[in-house]
């Protein structure tokens, strides 16, 4: 299998590529205010990147620990949580830095508490209008939350015998989710959907929270649960990849008009599982041999996805340190866009390489001097 997972990366390339590209561009015109002129159109629906990267996240992890268990070898979480730790928090530590050190990098006046970013808790009771600055780590927060409860869950299930039945923990979760939408949307938002801040609650209420965002990361663990104990049936659907690219197309593109206007209840309800079935089936698509996105190797994508957590964290900072450095020049909207690309690209693979290939050849260090986990 790990031959296997090694070939397949190839093809996620493709679409955390894509993934980070629409969350650039969906940032792009809200901190520009909606220039160049096509931008908006193009970008509306690119806050969705987000849950793209949710159900690669869900895909990739829990196909690490589910190939511990298809072995039957209990879950090691030292060694997860030590990969887990040099992968994601340097970089996140220098970027917090950056925008509690240096106020020229916010693209907004206030940030949240400390404390906050520090216990990854930042998405609960999110102020976006007040505290707005390096709010997109909300997402980092459901991640966290996610690597943080599956290998514990896993390891729980290990222990009571009960891993044959864990499908059952999907199922409750997803309608958990369902329940829960429907609760803060109709007890927490629609009471303020008056108000002329409505929109802000409807982010803080029904957009940010955790337990109203686990779609896209339930998805992605099903699929990897098909793909490790059904290799059977995961054998016959893989020779359908470009069906189920196709398919994703077409699921998607009734998510772009069921979540147009993403603040009625059908939206806030429907809207993210919807979503994340369409992502799911273009992950089914890019891990089937049989698809194009497998078959294609790009250095471009391979070079954007190898970049994109970095460009995550600090995309926002540097697109707004471009424009004030760039201000005075008057320059044209499509030009502005392209150098804040190569900007925030530059600046990424700056922090890829200062911080975190370094951490990432520490922790191979560590974990190879402890292959007793």
């Amino acid at each position: 299998m790990d031959k296997n997972i090694s070939q397949k990366l190839y093809g996620l390339d493709h679409l955390r590529a894509l993934a980070i590209v629409l969350v650039f561009l969906f940032h792009y015109f809200i901190l520009t205010g909606g220039q160049p002129e096509w931008l908006p159109d193009v970008a509306k629906f690119g806050w969705t990147g987000v849950d793209l990267f949710f159900v690669l996240s869900g895909f990739l992890i829990s196909s690490q620990l589910f190939e511990q268990l298809k072995q039957g070898e209990t879950i090691a979480l030292k060694p997860f949580f030590l990969k887990r730790f040099f992968r994601i928090i340097p970089a996140f530590l220098v970027t917090l830095s950056l925008y509690f050190y240096f106020p020229f990098f916010r693209e907004k006046e206030s940030l949240p508490p400390l404390w906050k970013f520090l216990t990854f808790t930042q998405n609960f009771g999110l102020n976006i209008k007040d505290f707005g600055t390096f709010s997109h780590a909300w997402s980092l927060c459901v991640e966290e939350h996610f690597y943080l409860f599956l290998p514990l869950i896993l390891l729980l299930l290990q222990f009571t015998k009960r891993t044959k039945r864990a499908y059952w923990i999907l199922i409750v979760l997803f309608a958990f989710g369902f329940a829960i939408r429907i609760y803060s949307f109709n007890q927490l938002y629609l009471p303020k959907a008056a108000d002329e801040n409505a929109w802000l609650y409807w982010y803080q209420y029904i957009y940010y929270p955790t337990y109203n965002r686990l779609d896209g990361l339930l998805v992605g663990v099903s699929i990897a649960g098909v793909y490790t104990f059904f290799p059977t049936f995961w054998n016959k659907i893989a020779i359908y990849g470009n069906v189920f690219i196709i398919l994703s197309l077409v699921v998607l593109t009734g998510a772009y008009f069921l979540c147009y206007d993403q603040m009625t209840f059908n939206a806030s309800v429907f809207g993210f599982p919807l979503i994340a079935v369409g992502y799911g089936l273009l992950v089914i698509g890019a891990v089937c041999p049989s698809s194009f996105l497998f078959k294609w190797n790009s250095r471009v994508t391979t070079f954007v996805a190898t970049l994109s957590y970095a460009i995550y964290l600090t995309h926002k900072g540097v697109i707004h340190m471009t424009h004030e450095l760039l201000n005075d020049f008057k320059l044209d909207s499509n030009l502005m866009l392209f150098i804040c690309m190569v900007t925030c690209v530059g600046f990424a693979y700056l922090l890829h390489l200062s911080i975190e290939k370094p951490f990432m050849k520490v922790r191979n260090r560590i974990i190879n001097q402890n292959k007793n986990f």
